[in-house]
């Protein structure tokens, strides 16, 4: 159940947002900034995370907003789809591997969570530095048969919401 659809992630109806970065990443570029600018408790809580469980690349973390405002009931996985970030090193290339391993805990949290609906944007593309063709075949063979809509936004149109079908 995935459809590839245009417009602005951060307008999406979906239960979550998936996003690849790098443990400890600083979160300065492309929609992980985007997300730390939404919100900045999750980027605060996120190395918090880091910095308490020295996570390895291929695992994933899901932040839930809580309370009223900005960031309430809002759903961000994290997936460590980069290498690097520890130590002060800064955040490397992604990997098929890690892509494939941070994939696979995705779909333990959307399961374990009840998830009805996940959103996440051409992952480890962009300062992942991977091409879509070897990171697509990934995406259908970890998610393609989870039982519950995945909208890949495969193209960004700024301030436009996507045509998500199934929601």
């Amino acid at each position: 159940m995935i459809h590839e659809v245009e417009g602005d992630i951060l307008l999406t109806k979906a239960h979550a947002i998936a996003h690849g970065v790098a443990a400890n990443d600083p979160m300065s570029q492309g929609l992980a900034l985007a997300l730390h600018q939404r919100y900045p408790a999750m980027h605060k809580d996120f190395h918090h995370w880091c910095h308490t469980t020295h996570p390895k690349s291929g695992d994933a973390w899901l932040w839930s907003g809580v309370g009223k405002g900005i960031g309430a009931n809002a759903r961000i996985i994290n997936l460590l789809t980069q290498e690097g970030g520890h130590a002060g090193t800064k955040p490397g290339k992604a990997t098929e591997g890690n892509v494939n391993n941070s994939l696979r805990a995705l779909r333990k949290i959307v399961e374990q969570e009840g998830l009805k609906s996940l959103a996440l944007p051409r992952l480890a593309t962009g300062v992942g530095g991977m091409s879509w063709e070897i990171v697509r075949p990934i995406i259908v063979s970890q998610l393609g048969d989870i039982g519950i809509p995945v909208f890949v936004y495969i193209t960004y149109h700024a301030g436009q919401q996507a045509k998500e079908s199934g929601l």
